[in-house]
């Protein structure tokens, strides 16, 4: 394994197409929906495996290349990432266990959306006109989504609700960690942010007496799965495409998993869509694409 791991993360950072690294990321994570519904257990069991085999499998390349030296303000940025990123994908996992990994999936990727509410509400960063049309088109497809009648009468899903708090901690995580990589290996950052996330997890896994040992081998190998394809290499794979793409392509880019998580929905677990699930997936995607647009220069003669 350690052999392994050498080689990959060798030719990880000599050879391999920052676009395609990104293709291969997107392609990663959007399997994590799938694993959750296979797996079928303790949604915060779940999240404490997939960052836990993560990092285990991790731990070997960092220390054979020295890869744990760091600075003491990056580690405090590490460790709080790595509880953020692991209340997201707790709260994200017990979502997909009350609604569509689609429809979930397509709502925590409302990110972005609040990336830029939080920038102008906590850091006074003002944004142009297509994010604030984008942010409307986006949450119109919110109420097509869920249902007007549901809005009217208050009677919103409670694993829409707790999709949108994992979409929320998503943006907090991704503005935490927005200027760190260019100072710091993103094997380092890995290592101490899934330590930290998978401590906190089993902490709370703890709490609230969940079962982390007595698991069929069917619930395992989704585990690994998690683990190795959504955790190790989706995180790795995008993380190393931020280092050369621009971060609004990317964004963009990482929209698309919601396709890619829905098609392998209906193949692997069955799922239909509804119209308004389609039609309201649809605006939210546009509204969110919106937000990164950047506006053309006109000349006028």
């Amino acid at each position: 394994m350690i052999t392994y791991l050498l080689k990959f993360a060798a030719y990880y950072h000599i050879c391999m197409n920052p676009k395609v690294s990104l293709v291969i990321g997107i392609l990663c994570i959007s399997f994590s929906p799938i694993f959750v519904k296979l797996a079928g257990v303790s949604p915060i069991g779940s999240a404490f495996y997939r960052v836990f085999v993560a990092w285990l499998c991790l731990l070997p390349y960092c220390i054979i290349k020295s890869k744990l030296r760091i600075e003491k303000k990056q580690l405090l940025i590490a460790i709080t990432a790595g509880i953020v990123f692991a209340s997201d994908v707790a709260v994200w996992n017990i979502s997909l266990l009350k609604i569509s990994a689609t429809v979930s999936t397509l709502i925590a990727n409302l990110a972005p959306v609040w990336v830029g509410l939080l920038s102008f509400l906590v850091l006074r960063k003002r944004s142009g006109m297509l994010f604030w049309m984008g942010t409307l088109v986006a949450l119109a497809g919110m109420i097509v989504l869920v249902g007007y009648q549901h809005i009217l009468h208050l009677e919103l899903n409670v694993g829409i609700l707790l999709a949108t708090l994992a979409s929320l901690f998503y943006a907090t995580y991704i503005l935490i960690t927005k200027n760190i990589m260019a100072r710091i290996d993103v094997f380092t950052f890995m290592f101490y942010s899934m330590l930290s996330a998978s401590v906190f997890l089993l902490f709370v896994n703890k709490l609230m007496g969940g079962n982390i040992v007595d698991f069929s081998m069917r619930v395992w190998l989704c585990f690994v799965g998690m683990g190795l394809i959504c955790q190790l290499t989706g995180w790795l794979t995008i993380n190393y495409s931020l280092r050369y793409l621009e971060s609004t392509k990317v964004a963009i880019a990482l929209l698309s998993q919601t396709v890619f998580a829905g098609l392998l929905a209906v193949f692997l677990l069955n799922e239909k869509l509804q119209v308004n699930e389609i039609a309201g997936s649809v605006i939210v995607l546009a509204g969110i694409a919106v937000t990164f647009l950047k506006p053309s220069l006109v000349i006028i003669k």
